[in-house]
């Protein structure tokens, strides 16, 4: 990634140097205009919901923590003593990592990883890189690759059906999509502009599914309070 189009491992960078960023703006078509708050990425283990806490206590051997941003999760697993390595796209993201003392940092996307992980931790939506559905059996192939044998991936994601909800209390889908977690987000920080990016918010029935047409099984650990959950994919 160009750092001129990466919004926000700028941001990171700043509120590192700092303690404060300006406003990390988060556009899509089907959400309000949203700002994210820098200070959730630079969280302690207390200050985590539960969900992220319970999958940090869940992590066990050599750690992969995808898309770690500012490397919270990663610093309390390497704290505990853990072999754990950070990766995310993001250039200015790895540099704040290194800076903040975590040890193992990649610049690397997901989908061209090598190496073998005995836990793969997607927090914070994590597993939305996978960005549409069509894309699951790429995912899923990844991880015959990299996961190793008795392995585990730890990811949390939220079932959005709810924003279709109607004024009785029924959910009424949209009949012009192929499936109602697919979005996509522009960021903005300051001046710069990110490229527009795939995401994916995907229910505990369809990661099910999708994982079981591709030899793996998913146990939902926990759930959250707003439609959220934490799941544990492993081999069948």
């Amino acid at each position: 990634m160009n750092k001129r189009k990466d919004p926000m491992g700028q941001a990171i960078a700043d509120y590192n140097c700092t303690g404060r960023a300006a406003r990390l703006q988060v556009f899509s078509p089907m959400f309000d205009n949203d700002v994210m708050p820098l200070e959730v990425l630079f969280r302690g283990y207390e200050d985590m919901p539960a969900l992220e806490r319970t999958a940090l206590d869940m992590a066990k051997g050599r750690v992969l923590d995808v898309g770690a941003g500012a490397g919270c999760h990663s610093l309390i697993l390497q704290e505990r003593g853990m072999d754990v390595t950070a990766i995310d796209i993001s250039p200015l993201s790895v540099e704040t990592m290194k800076a903040r003392g975590v040890k193992q940092v990649i610049e690397q996307d997901f989908f061209t990883l090598t190496g073998q992980y005995d836990t793969v931790l997607m927090l914070m939506n994590g597993i939305g890189i996978v960005g549409r559905l069509k894309r699951m059996p790429e995912f899923f192939a990844c991880l015959d690759h990299i996961l190793s044998p008795g392995g585990q991936v730890l990811c949390d994601s939220s079932d959005i059906s709810y924003l279709y909800e109607d004024t009785n209390g029924l959910i009424q889908l949209p009949d012009d999509v192929t499936y109602y977690g697919e979005h996509a987000f522009t960021m903005k920080y300051k001046d710069i502009k990110g490229d527009p990016f795939p995401w994916l918010y995907v229910d505990a029935t369809t990661l099910r599914k999708a994982a079981q047409n591709c030899g793996y099984n998913v146990e939902v650990v926990a759930e959250g309070n707003h439609y959220d959950y934490l799941a544990r994919i492993t081999r069948l």
